[in-house]
């Protein structure tokens, strides 16, 4: 059998004990919703109607740079943003997927994966601190969250 290399092995799911510990930054937990849970990675859902705007977080406790990751799951995360690229380009068709780990606001290590389109309010510039976020109301962001989790086969949390 072959594998699809876009899609992460859900066989490789971390165990409680490296996940001990974990929490989302207390910001990513304010400006996002949770789509559910990747072998490695928490993937959320910027609260930002503006733009196709997902984020992966490591389950890892303390972890701040790519370089903390054990190589595992330095792989692992390749293939989670490999899955989640993949998954935009099939949904949204974008122009361009950006695809950041900056940290310089929230030290705690996370992914930004942004689908990108010629027209949309930030464009050819970066999203951040352009214009104030247009949030979804609860059901559109419950439906946002439960389409992603599905797109890229994740499971619930």
């Amino acid at each position: 059998m072959t594998s699809d290399p876009s899609r992460p092995d859900a066989s490789a799911s971390a165990g409680p004990a490296a996940e001990a510990g974990f929490a989302p930054d207390p910001r990513l937990a304010a400006d996002c919703a949770v789509a559910g849970d990747m072998p490695l990675s928490r993937l959320l859902v910027m609260n930002d109607a503006r733009y196709h705007w997902l984020i992966l977080v490591p389950r890892r406790a303390g972890v701040s740079e790519l370089l903390d990751l054990s190589e595992a799951d330095h792989a692992q995360l390749g293939a989670e943003i490999r899955a989640v690229c993949a998954a935009l380009r099939r949904e949204v068709a974008p122009y361009k997927l950006n695809v950041a780990a900056l940290g310089n606001m929230v030290r705690q290590l996370h992914v930004h994966v942004i689908a990108r389109q010629q027209d949309d309010p930030a464009w050819p510039g970066p999203v951040w601190g352009v214009g104030a976020a247009q949030p979804y109301g609860a059901a559109a962001l419950a439906a946002a969250a439960a389409r992603w989790r599905a797109a890229v086969g994740a499971r619930p949390v």
